[in-house]
């Protein structure tokens, strides 16, 4: 596989560019090139430029209206609401975090719906941001249907991410952000791409059997990860992401769709709950006493931990030609 080195002022700049000459106004197209380098910066490929041509390919079809403005509405002091009218999710988070954020720390803990969103990133920068600011934050989302509830052969879920950040004072924050399918279907499409298979029960093909092709499986179904666990987990999601947003679920977004191969419009919930409200004094000095009695164990690692160590590295990062030569054909 052939590739290119790109510092991250060049990946931002590239997906700035092709997102403002494919009608994204300034706010929508730096909200969008920030969350594409940051995950390029953090070694999350299958949410950086990976995405670029989906993103574009919502735009050019009309679906993602780029210059979007969401609004803000506050139902209650703790039940907030961005109305995305459209826009790609990043630029509706960027409204919408700080006020959840002020209600959680005034309030003790605080909701906010994203509606009328095209979802497409990771859902880690949600919660990170929440944690730095001494919150716990949680956030999920639901996509098109992709996965099969355990039991079955046929696609309901969506891959249904979910997202979860702990705040340390002083230290980076613990932060996972997983699909509860087995394996997130970016991978298994960059998988597909490199020529490389997948393990065994990520998912099944187009008849119904087990593969460990990634193609065959793009076009059957992905597998819930721990079986009905997993499944139990995926469909909290539907519920969190759209029954609780009024948003749709994964298989009324299917069916909405224009199928232009960009994300459908849906919702997305993030909670902030903060801890100084809710535990109270001393809950760091609680919470280090577990993560010091965690670490301490041979062959642990937190969450997030690798992404950290990639961003300390502020140098080039080796992108898929093929890929990049894309996006700059898009621009």
């Amino acid at each position: 596989m052939a590739t290119i080195n790109l510092t991250l002022e060049e990946i931002y700049t590239l997906a700035h560019s092709t997102l403002l000459s494919n009608g994204c106004d300034e706010a929508n197209a730096s909200a969008v090139a920030d969350i594409v380098t940051r995950a390029e910066r953090d070694g999350s490929h299958s949410h950086g430029l990976f995405r670029m041509p989906g993103y574009i390919k919502g735009l050019r079809s009309g679906k993602v209206d780029g210059k979007a403005k969401p609004t803000i509405n506050k139902k209650t002091p703790a039940v907030i609401n961005v109305e995305g009218h459209g826009c790609y999710a990043p630029l509706a988070q960027e409204v919408g975090l700080p006020v959840l954020a002020a209600a959680a720390n005034e309030i003790g803990i605080a909701a906010l719906s994203l509606t009328g969103v095209h979802h497409f990133a990771a859902l880690w920068p949600e919660t990170e941001y929440l944690a730095d600011r001494g919150l716990v934050g949680i956030a999920c989302t639901v996509s098109q249907p992709t996965v099969a509830p355990a039991g079955s052969i046929h696609k309901l879920f969506g891959t249904n991410p979910l997202a979860f950040a702990w705040p340390r004072p002083g230290k980076s924050p613990v932060c996972f952000d997983m699909a509860t399918s087995s394996m997130a279907l970016g991978d298994v499409q960059i998988a597909a791409r490199d020529g490389k298979e997948v393990p065994l029960g990520t998912g099944l093909d187009a008849e119904g059997n087990p593969t460990t092709d990634p193609a065959k499986i793009a076009d059957g179904v992905l597998l819930p990860f721990g079986g009905y666990k997993g499944s139990a987990i995926s469909m909290m999601v539907e519920l969190l992401s759209a029954g609780l947003t009024s948003e749709t679920f994964s298989f009324e977004a299917k069916e909405s769709d224009n199928g232009d191969g960009a994300p459908p419009k849906g919702g997305e919930l993030i909670i902030a709950l903060s801890p100084q409200l809710i535990a109270g004094d001393g809950w760091v000095a609680h919470v280090e006493l577990f993560m010091d009695r965690l670490t301490s164990m041979d062959g642990v690692r937190l969450p997030g931990e690798r992404r950290y160590k990639n961003r300390l590295d502020t140098g080039t990062r080796s992108i898929n030609l093929t890929l990049v030569e894309t996006i700059r054909e898009l621009a």
